[in-house]
């Protein structure tokens, strides 16, 4: 089964269980989902009733309820955490000195490490550089995060790609600094520490 199948079979369950009243999916729905609910129930993303609530069900709905399932806790959690990386509606539109940024998932992972490490760092990220980097939405067509930042904002991401160049591997540094001209650099001779990337370092 594929995420996005699966993701599908979970807001559906998700979908039926909000409007009734009782939270479950009964029977016939139940019924029609069963097969595309093996991988979820082997997963533990849903629970099925079991035979004292399914009396109780039955009792509340006036007739024989033999099939009742809803989302487990992990199953909710998994929706909440799915719903992050869907794109809102539409593309971010910048505000007052605020450039559109978009961000491969491997960055995308070096920044938070970078902004999770906040009271750990002799150079702090940016301020407000967590939460744009909290709100970011992902862009599952170009597989890209998006999120806005000022360009203070963008030089302190520069300076968490040079840790993860010097720890880990320079792609993302190099990337971010290809696409926008900023990278970071400890400053030697007088040199602003984060500048446009020259050319031949870029390759």
């Amino acid at each position: 089964m594929s995420h996005e199948t699966l993701l599908a079979t979970l807001e559906a369950v998700h979908r039926a269980t909000g409007a009734a009243g009782h939270g479950w999916m009964l029977d016939a729905h139940a019924v029609q989902l069963r097969s595309a609910l093996a991988e979820p129930t082997r997963l533990a993303l849903v629970e099925w009733a079991d035979r004292e609530t399914r009396a109780e069900l039955s009792a509340l709905r006036g007739r024989p309820v033999r099939q009742a399932v809803r989302l487990s806790a992990h199953g909710r959690d998994v929706l909440a955490y799915a719903g992050r990386r869907r794109p809102g509606s539409g593309t971010p539109e910048p505000g007052p000195g605020q450039r559109l940024v978009e961000l491969k998932p491997s960055q995308m992972t070096a920044l938070r490490t970078y902004v999770r490490l906040t009271g750990g760092l002799h150079r702090r990220p940016a301020e407000g550089l967590a939460e744009q980097v909290d709100a970011a939405v992902f862009h599952r067509a170009g597989n890209r995060w998006r999120l806005l930042l000022t360009r203070r904002q963008m030089e302190s991401a520069a300076y968490g790609f040079w840790l993860h160049r010097v720890a880990a591997s320079a792609t993302e540094a190099n990337d971010f600094g290809r696409e926008y001209d900023i990278t970071y650099r400890p400053a030697h001779g007088g040199r602003a520490p984060t500048a446009p990337l020259p050319a031949a370092a870029g390759r």
